[in-house]
Formats: C-alpha cells, sequence, structure tokens
C-alpha cells in the first residue's frame, strides 16, 4: 500500500472508494459519472490518532487498515490527493467491516 500524505485526527478514518464496486450498467444503458450512485464499499487507507474517553484511555477503532468497510451514502469529507479521491469519515459512520 503507498504512503498516502494525509493523516487524519482523532477518530476520523481515511478511506478509498472501491473502483467499480457499484458500477452496474442494465440494458446497455450506460449512466454517465454524475448520476451514478455514491459508493457504499471503502478501503481503509488511513486511521487517526484515536479518540480518548473520559479518563484519557484512547478508545481502539474497530477497523484496521487494508479492510473493506460500509459506510452511509452521504457522510464524510471528500478529499483530493494526488489524483486520487479519498474519503474522511468518522469512526461512527463505517457501518461494516466486509469479509
Amino acid at each position: 500500500m503507498a504512503k498516502v500524505k494525509i493523516k487524519p485526527l482523532g477518530d476520523r478514518i481515511l478511506i478509498e472508494a472501491i473502483e467499480g464496486a457499484a458500477e452496474q450498467v442494465k440494458g446497455g444503458i450506460v449512466i454517465p459519472d454524475s448520476a451514478k450512485e455514491k459508493p457504499l464499499e471503502y478501503k481503509v487507507v488511513a486511521l487517526g490518532t484515536g479518540k480518548c474517553d473520559d479518563n484519557g484511555n484512547k478508545i481502539a477503532f474497530d477497523v484496521k487498515e487494508g479492510d473493506i468497510v460500509l459506510t452511509n451514502k452521504y457522510g464524510g469529507t471528500e478529499v483530493k490527493c494526488d489524483d486520487k479521491e479519498y474519503k474522511i469519515v468518522s469512526a461512527d459512520d463505517i457501518l461494516a467491516v466486509i469479509g
């Protein structure tokens, strides 16, 4: 995995859309990029520094780098770095780990 120049902070997670995960053409109809559904499957690229509880103890992440996860459709912040598009989401925005 290539080193990314973006380091999330706190309980944030940097994720990258999986190419072609939600891309299907039915009946030969070509759907333009602007009309396609946002992907729900992402690959975890980097983890933040972690969230602390009331006693100052770090709370462990439920995911690790390289995991394939499902996230909600409209959450997070989209960022671009080195011609690649990423999304920064809160750990609470991760709905499930696939596999």
